[in-house]
């Protein structure tokens, strides 16, 4: 499990590409590598990934096919930066909201507004997801736990939603580098899918 809070930003520096599958080899500080064994979970932008290999600072990580059709992960090259939180222990707190690194789709971020402290990013999500987004509630984007400002169903265009973004965050996480184009990935609010889905079958069992 994972808390969306991320703990700080990480940059591949290999990559080895086989069919269907690849292995990307991140230099992870040694903050974040403290304790760090093979087996561990690392979330990497929200995709819960196994630690493989660890040499010095320099650990693998096994990408599979699902994961490069339906993540970002796949898009990125050498040089890039990927936000890492390590699986929450019990007693941790908190912070975010729980989250369990299953990407359910990418977003393409459509809209940047920024002000002197603050940047308001609006995404255009798939239509199968927008029935778990809601005004308020939570949304896992590229493994940050973030509050949705608002959601909008533009016309010809498919619905959106947008966060708003503190300088907190903007420094932390790689948020603070997306353009529009950009793909992020997004996990719903695991108890708002599990909510929905069982309102939507008791409601289609009485054939309302």
């Amino acid at each position: 499990m994972f808390t969306g809070i991320v703990q700080g930003t990480a940059e591949i520096v290999a990559i080895e590409e086989a069919e269907a599958f690849r292995t990307h080899v991140v230099a992870l500080p040694e903050a974040l590598r403290r304790g760090l064994e093979l087996g561990a979970s690392v979330a990497h932008n929200g995709v819960c990934l196994t630690v493989t290999a660890i040499d010095g600072e320099r650990v693998s990580f096994d990408l599979m096919r699902e994961t490069l059709a339906v993540t970002n992960l796949g898009a990125l090259e050498v040089g890039d930066r990927v936000n890492i939180e390590r699986a929450a222990r019990f007693g941790d707190e908190i912070g975010g909201h729980a989250m369990s690194g299953h990407v359910m789709a990418m977003a393409e971020l459509v809209e940047l507004d920024e002000t002197p402290n603050n940047r308001r990013l609006w995404f255009q999500v798939p239509q199968a997801l927008v029935r778990f987004l809601f005004d308020k509630g939570y949304v896992g984007v590229d493994g940050i736990s973030l509050t949705i400002g608002e959601v909008r169903h533009v016309a010809g265009q498919g619905p959106r939603f947008c966060v708003n973004l503190i300088p907190e965050t903007l420094a932390r996480t790689t948020l603070v580098d997306r353009v529009p184009g950009d793909r992020v990935n997004i996990e719903v609010d695991p108890q708002t899918q599990a909510i929905v889905e069982t309102v939507e079958r008791v409601l289609a069992a009485r054939g309302v």
